[in-house]
């Protein structure tokens, strides 16, 4: 840890740690648990951080896409995960999808996902897929970084620029997720996302 990371506020997580394998651990050992209902909780886990981006911005769309090989994408036009220079110019993301949220985790008070399920943050995500790539559009640069169960596979690798901001992750929830339940329906996705009035989403459905 450089000493800038030491000082940086910690409001949604904490920039001191980019991986605690105990809560990655903790979430995988049930699934049942952290993914009530399967897929569908992930992808609500996910779409809750877009729709904090949307209310954030006055309103904003997101693009739900199933893929053929039972992976999904979300891509919202938000500002980007926080994305800093360490001590040594070097980028740190703000460590969302391997340390918990701060504010959700372990709150029983926290808030409920349109499923009546808490929501617990995007570590849950990842820690309950066999890999998730994370693409993050910030206005100072973008980068990716792959994930297996939640740890980092690669270094936040830098991507070139295409004049947007925002947010992709794209993510393959483990067997066991996928078996308790699948990805809502158009209809469904509507329904669920009426209760984040600034946030608009459709689905590309590429699945055979």
């Amino acid at each position: 840890m450089d000493g800038s990371e030491a000082l940086w506020r910690n409001t949604t997580h904490d920039w001191a740690r980019s991986v605690d394998a105990d809560h990655l651990a903790s979430i995988r050992r049930d699934p049942a648990v952290f993914a009530p209902g399967g897929l569908c909780h992930l992808l609500l886990e996910v779409l809750a951080y877009a729709a904090d981006e949307a209310e954030y911005t006055g309103g904003g769309r997101c693009t739900v896409t199933l893929h053929a090989d039972g992976s999904v994408s979300v891509a919202d036009g938000g500002r980007g995960t926080d994305t800093r220079p360490d001590d040594r110019g070097r980028p740190v993301k703000k460590p969302v999808m391997a340390t918990k949220d701060l504010r959700f985790f372990d709150h029983p008070d926290a808030q409920l996902l349109p499923d009546g399920h808490p929501r617990r943050g995007m570590s849950v995500v990842a820690a309950l897929s066999e890999w998730l790539v994370h693409t993050n559009r910030r206005a100072g640069g973008a980068w990716v970084q792959r994930y297996e169960h939640g740890v980092p596979t690669t270094d936040l690798t830098p991507v070139a620029g295409d004049g947007t901001t925002g947010t992709t992750v794209h993510f393959r929830p483990d067997e066991s997720v996928r078996a308790a339940g699948g990805a809502p329906t158009a209809g469904e996705l509507a329904a669920f996302t009426a209760v984040w009035p600034y946030l608009g989403a459709e689905i590309d459905d590429r699945r055979a």
